[in-house]
């Protein structure tokens, strides 16, 4: 009798493992906050199709910036499209990546099961493919029940307008993503940039990039109003709403991030520079990296985001003598359960330094330091079948000490 209970049991357990690894991958909770589209039912005549072009026929600047954005190519952007397919193309993602309900091809009715993964679903007439090409659309963000919202209230608007509060109250539709399922163990969601600015430390740092002074506790962010997500993305500039109108503070809707170079760099500070104290045979080089802009950790977002670091020791003719390489990344286990690994990213105001000892009586003519930032991991690339035809990585500092120099160093 024990033989056979045990034998069950065995059966049982593999058969749940095997399920465990065959499962789809829902690796987030499909929250109220967007597991139903954003309706449009009570839309003014005076809005049209809530198409963007629309918009910015009046607000000409802030349609030509967001037209430059990941947000207009939310749907459309190549690797996103890959990728989604890849995972069984789950109907969650449409509801962020498309957030209106007439750009969604189906209407949702409700949900099968507690998790809110398997939605009940019919056709929807009122589907415009136009505008689901248009992704995270100005609707998208500025219009609730009937009216336009906005940081500004009554201004002469040819259509109603609601007084916005907190604007950050908008990001967080979509951009908090929680993880509290029984079967993920993490302390942060895979993209939970929220939960990752609750853990970051208040501090400030001296010139050569030490921690010099350090507050006691967590920076929280218990308001969404203290999360900081437009003053950072959304830098102001004056301007009127439309043309002719009243120049007011308003804000840039640019939304830059992971793929801008540029705001990437804004955020991290870098010092590469000889140790003079050291003693013995060996010069050693020491790398320092302190994530100063940015309130969540650095990279965030996806996983598959990263930082690579090369410290090479070259030769007369560019030849690589020696080299130590290093990244910068969150590793996390997927099946049969979501565990997270091993997580070096760079939380604000704690240095992150690295050491590259070179013999005194080398040949070497330089010591160099590269950092790149990845969008994605190489490996993922491939098994996806994503076919990039723009670079998935780029660098974001350089610098060159000639060894028998003693000025510090020649930046690139």
């Amino acid at each position: 009798m024990k033989k056979k209970l045990t034998i069950s049991i065995v059966i049982i357990f593999i058969g749940f493992m095997g399920w465990r690894f065959l499962r789809p991958m829902n690796i987030f909770v499909v929250d109220d906050r967007f597991a139903w589209p954003i309706k449009t039912t009570q839309v003014p005549a005076v809005l049209g199709q809530l198409s963007a072009n629309e918009c910015g026929a009046c607000h000409q600047e802030f349609y030509k910036e967001w037209k430059t954005t990941i947000h207009s190519r939310a749907w459309t952007d190549p690797y996103f499209q890959v990728d989604w397919q890849f995972d069984n193309a789950q109907h969650s993602c449409r509801l962020c990546h498309t957030p209106l309900d007439r750009q969604q091809p189906h209407k949702v009715l409700g949900y099968r099961d507690t998790d809110q993964w398997d939605p009940i679903l019919e056709d929807n007439p009122d589907f415009d493919s136009t505008l689901q090409h248009e992704g995270v659309t100005c609707a998208a963000c500025h219009y609730r029940k009937g009216k336009i919202v906005g940081v500004f209230g009554t201004t002469n608007a040819p259509h109603p307008v609601k007084k916005l509060e907190d604007p950050n109250q908008v990001c967080v539709r979509c951009h908090v993503v929680d993880g509290d399922r029984w079967d993920t163990f993490f302390s942060i969601p895979p993209c939970g940039t929220v939960a990752e600015i609750k853990k970051t430390k208040a501090g400030r740092v001296n010139k050569n990039l030490t921690l010099q002074q350090g507050k006691k506790g967590d920076h929280l962010a218990s308001k969404v109003s203290s999360l900081g997500c437009v003053q950072c993305h959304m830098p102001t500039t004056k301007r009127p709403l439309v043309a002719g109108g009243k120049v007011r503070t308003v804000r840039q809707h640019l939304w830059r991030g992971g793929h801008d170079p540029e705001m990437v760099k804004k955020a991290l500070s870098f010092a590469f520079a000889e140790d003079r104290q050291a003693r013995g045979s060996k010069r050693v080089f020491r790398l320092t990296i302190l994530n100063t802009g940015a309130d969540h950790y650095v990279p965030t977002g996806t996983p598959d985001r990263y930082l690579s670091i090369s410290l090479r020791l070259l030769g007369k003719q560019g030849n690589i003598l020696d080299k130590q390489s290093h990244t910068i990344r969150r590793t996390v286990m997927w099946r049969p359960f979501i565990i997270d690994l091993r997580d070096t990213r760079l939380p604000r105001w704690q240095p992150r330094q690295y050491e590259f000892n070179v013999r005194k009586d080398s040949k070497a003519i330089k010591v160099e330091v590269e950092i790149r930032y990845h969008l994605m991991d190489e490996n993922r690339r491939e098994r996806i079948g994503y076919k990039n035809k723009t670079p998935i990585n780029y660098e974001i500092f350089r610098k060159q000490i000639l060894l028998g120099n003693k000025k510090n160093g020649i930046d690139k």
